[in-house]
């Protein structure tokens, strides 16, 4: 009796681990066909999010220039106040953004020739507090230095 009692025990035993092994075998190919799918997904994820970092780059390059044009436009039209906000709110922006060194939008040489620029920074706003028209001349020439330096031409 303690015989077959043992025989029980062990094909027991036996088929408890034959179902164990299948369950880690389904649980393993269902993991690597999760992997399968995650990595090309990952991948494309990572991809998109390098693009959206340099379209957010450009975007800011350009948001800048747009300022300033809007700062000259509004001076050579005799819109100091507007174009004294816009012009300190461009000097702000590009001073963040410069300061932000290997994480800029603008590479080491572009940020080293921008750095003169704001030293112009105190004159052209003084300029445009007391409504000089010397101010539109020199904001052009501000909007062209940047342009020159900041915007990539299109390729």
């Amino acid at each position: 009796m303690n015989n077959a009692a043992d025989d029980l025990t062990s094909r027991s035993v036996e088929t408890s681990s034959r179902k164990f092994k299948r369950i880690l075998v389904y649980i393993s190919a269902l993991g690597i066909a999760f992997l399968i799918g995650l990595v090309p997904m990952w991948w494309r994820g990572r991809s998109c999010a390098n693009e959206l970092n340099s379209v957010q780059g450009a975007l800011q390059v350009s948001s800048l220039q747009n300022m300033l044009g809007n700062a000259s436009m509004d001076a050579r039209r005799g819109d100091y106040e507007p174009a004294r906000q816009a012009t300190s709110e461009f000097f702000t922006r590009l001073r963040t953004e410069v300061d932000r060194g290997q994480d800029s939008v603008f590479t080491e040489a572009q940020r080293s020739n921008l750095t003169p620029v704001f030293a112009t920074r105190d004159d052209m706003i003084t300029l445009l507090a007391r409504n000089d028209p010397a101010s539109v001349d020199r904001l052009t020439d501000l909007y062209n230095k940047y342009r020159q330096v900041a915007v990539v031409p299109a390729r």
